[in-house]
């Protein structure tokens, strides 16, 4: 056995704050840099950002927004597993060129219960099914007068409905849509049983957000963490999810070695497992068949771990670390402790993917809660998921006697995420101009870093002066 004095003889660990990058020869101007990155060897994003799985961050609305910025949002799971999946197909469905699972009606259902039916999924219009069959399609426009919301579909539909071959080009679709005047177009096969829609306001999406985070059929990306919960996989991958998260505050555990397995076996689905810290959990989660790992053990704002249990890795150090047993076999997401968009940079600077986001993006108008006003200024809720109010599942702690290893409270209201968005992956171009680095894989070759002192991270900060405009955070 080693002497005890080995375990605390060691050369450090450090963070972000302990280090900046050198600024290197460069012909690179950061407009001109790719932020794009993989995230596993089937998903790619367009920025270089995730927003955590926490119950005060991410669901529809903010999964949404990620991914059309061109990242990724991963829907948290302390709910059920079928609230969970129908965020996931509340995401899916949100945009795409060519709907597939397109929702119907009978032509026997009455006005009442379309009206009802379009507020639950926001939708304006259905086609109508009748035998397999389209014969017709009804919108807000038909059933917006009439009073007698009793009367049937059949009786105000639109009966003379234009279609297209289920293999029609989009242009073509578009040119469809712009010639008849008309804002949807259901696509057919010969015999005229329904296979698809196309509609004006998905394409219109699509030009809006050009660098929006797609699959293959042109739908948003969704991602969803869960726990050791195999049901729940299965539920979440039929609903329509691309990325699966095991999402746990200790991931280099034998039962989590385990579940990568046995999904990566049953389902081949693209997997994210976390949180680890360590080279050797790093390696253990990658030869059990972990497409990308997390880094992570206490960094975040809200986290006691390393206060509670005395456990944890200063976070640019566990990234480095993780970094080098992934490289060539797995992706890396840096997961907690970013605070300014520099720590984006050191992230990937040192191995890293992508990074995810909590505290960050908990005060913007996406995230779950209202705005709390307090002595005049606004605020947002946030909480660590291993705080009292949420579940002690994710810490493979039993609800009854549970240990807090987080804590709740308020974070500044921020606003858009967009422009939160654009402000940080806005750094990240700025850094990688300075290295000279066009793309993610050449920000990880070509940064080089210096150590500094809390006298340097002083004079890094503004100082001597009374800041009267902060929008380099907006």
């Amino acid at each position: 056995m080693a002497d005890f004095s080995e375990k605390i003889n060691c050369a450090g660990a450090y963070t972000f704050d302990d280090f900046l990058l050198v600024p290197g020869a460069s012909s690179i101007m950061p407009d001109e840099v790719n932020v794009s990155t993989n995230i596993t060897k089937n998903i790619r994003l367009n920025i270089p950002v995730l927003s955590a799985a926490m119950d005060t961050v991410t669901e529809t609305i903010m999964a949404i927004e990620m991914a059309r910025s061109g990242g990724l949002g991963v829907i948290h799971r302390n709910l059920t597993a079928e609230k969970q999946c129908d965020m996931i197909r509340k995401i899916k469905r949100s945009e795409s060129l060519i709907i597939k699972d397109v929702v119907t009606v009978s032509p026997l259902d009455n006005i009442e219960a379309v009206e009802s039916l379009a507020i639950e999924k926001n939708i304006t219009g259905f086609p109508v099914i009748d035998g397999g069959r389209l014969i017709g399609i009804i919108t807000s426009r038909d059933m917006r007068f009439e009073e007698n919301k009793k009367k049937l579909v059949s009786d105000v539909m639109t009966k003379d409905v234009v279609t297209a071959d289920m293999n029609i080009d989009i242009n073509d679709a578009i040119k469809i849509l712009h010639s008849n005047r008309i804002e949807k177009l259901p696509l057919v096969d010969k015999e005229g049983r329904l296979s698809g829609l196309v509609t004006v306001k998905d394409i219109m999406k699509r030009k809006k957000y050009p660098s929006a985070a797609r699959d293959s059929n042109e739908r948003l990306l969704a991602a969803a963490a869960v726990g050791i919960d195999y049901e729940r996989v299965n539920s979440l991958l039929k609903a329509g999810c691309d990325l699966i998260v095991i999402d746990t505050a200790h991931g280099h555990n034998e039962k989590v070695i385990q579940f990568v397995k046995k999904i990566k076996n049953d389902f081949g689905c693209d997997v994210i497992a976390g949180n680890i810290a360590t080279k050797e959990a790093a390696a253990d989660l990658i030869s059990a068949g972990a497409d990308c790992v997390k880094v992570g053990v206490g960094p975040g704002s809200i986290c006691t771990t390393r206060i509670v249990a005395g456990v944890g890795v200063p976070q640019l150090t566990a990234i480095a670390d993780v970094a080098d047993v992934s490289k060539g076999n797995a992706y890396v997401i840096a997961d907690g402790g970013i605070r300014y968009p520099s720590d984006i940079a050191k992230s990937i600077a040192v191995g890293a993917d992508a990074i995810m986001m909590g505290n960050i993006l908990a005060g913007t108008d996406e995230a779950p809660g209202d705005v709390v006003l307090m002595e005049g200024k606004k605020y947002k809720k946030y909480r660590g998921m291993g705080s009292k109010a949420a579940t002690a599942d994710r810490y493979f702690q039993k609800s009854s006697k549970f240990v807090p290893e987080g804590v709740e409270g308020l974070v500044p209201y921020k606003g858009s995420v967009s422009d939160i968005i654009f402000s940080f992956v806005g750094g990240l171009r700025s850094s990688m101009g300075y290295v000279g680095a066009k793309n993610i894989k050449e920000m990880k070759e070509k940064a080089k870093m210096v150590r500094t002192t809390s006298h340097g991270m002083v004079e890094s900060h503004p100082h001597d002066i009374i800041v009267t405009d902060e929008s380099w955070m907006r």
